[in-house]
């Protein structure tokens, strides 16, 4: 490793551990990390290994359901992760993620090869969070295809130590599976290496979502 690279991945680990746990896909070189998104039409569960700071492999399992609850998908993957590029500044910081699966898609009794490459962007300070995520849900005659669209904003400056609560507003659709496009407003609330999530999206559904890195 060259002096320049070591100086850069030092920095890079210094402003992740001081701005909130709030855009990464994974977490520090030699952490697990463990994310689950759970809804009435939505649930994922993925864990990862971070095997240097910008590469992660991991697994992860997904069900899907149409809005009209005729048509269901689970997908179980093996997962990589890879930090593209990442711009820091004094107290912010922007990303770009790759985010790819391959693994099986489990539909009407029959289990299918599914690809599923995306692209996660990013960008975040200590008091405000943007990010955006598209990805591909491919098989033999399924397209599911994903995007989605975040913002929020923290109600008060937080010490690392202290927990910080924020206001998270997601967007996010589907093709295939659902007509409508699902926004839901969350409070979130991060202390240290974890971080909990919960809302009601605009079709009076419940969701709680999770992360801890160990």
């Amino acid at each position: 490793m060259t002096t320049s690279m070591a100086r850069s991945w030092t920095c890079d680990a210094l402003l992740a551990a001081a701005l909130p746990a709030a855009a990464a896909p994974m977490g520090f070189q030699g952490s697990t990390m463990a994310m689950g998104d759970f809804g009435a039409n939505w649930r994922e569960q993925y864990v990862n290994y971070a095997l240097t700071p910008r590469d992660a492999v991991g697994v992860s399992a997904t069900w899907m359901r149409s809005d009209d609850r005729q048509l269901t998908r689970e997908v179980d993957e093996l997962t990589y992760t890879r930090l593209v590029k990442r711009w820091n500044s004094k107290h912010a910081q922007a990303n770009v993620w790759f985010l790819g699966g391959i693994g099986l898609l489990h539909r009407d009794g029959r289990n299918r090869a599914m690809a599923t490459p995306g692209v996660q962007v990013d960008y975040e300070t200590t008091r405000v969070y943007l990010g955006a995520t598209g990805r591909l849900y491919r098989a033999s005659g399924v397209n599911h295809d994903f995007a989605s669209a975040r913002a929020g904003f923290s109600f008060y400056a937080a010490e690392y130590e202290q927990t910080q609560p924020w206001l998270i507003v997601e967007a996010r659709r589907m093709r295939g599976l659902s007509e409508r496009t699902e926004v839901t407003p969350m409070l979130r609330f991060i202390n240290k290496n974890y971080f909990v999530e919960a809302g009601v999206n605009n079709m009076r559904q419940a969701r709680f979502n999770y992360m801890y890195i160990f």
